[in-house]
């Protein structure tokens, strides 16, 4: 798969919740020490594919798309019938993007920042 999914990110209006939920009905690890309670969900022993599990506003499940250049790929999105949900952003640990797809699903796309 030339774009591999490489995070998923499940939200909703109660971070907290949903991270003891998900460890609960899972046995996921969730970590969310850091400044932002996000919570981080590594892959086990080679299986899988992380994520988080965040406080939003409005519940959703994201994936996030692989990609050399999040700016051309949105670009792209654009292009084909896509709509930019959230321009490229450097967020220091990565760099991110979000498209709707033209039935309105939102896709990220995410490269590792090089710092």
């Amino acid at each position: 798969m030339p774009n591999p999914v490489t995070h998923f990110e499940i939200l909703g209006r109660d971070g907290k919740k949903l991270q003891s939920f998900y460890a609960d009905v899972f046995g996921w690890k969730v970590d969310a020490n850091n400044p932002m309670d996000y919570g981080i969900v590594e892959p086990q022993e080679g299986h899988g594919t992380g994520g988080g599990i965040g406080q939003a506003e409005k519940p959703a499940v994201m994936i996030y798309v692989e990609v050399d250049d999040p700016q051309a790929y949105l670009d792209k999105a654009v292009a084909k019938g896509g709509k930019v949900a959230m321009p490229v952003s450097d967020l220091g640990m990565v760099v991110i993007a979000q498209f709707q797809d033209p039935e309105g699903n939102v896709i990220g796309l995410a490269k590792a920042a090089q710092h």
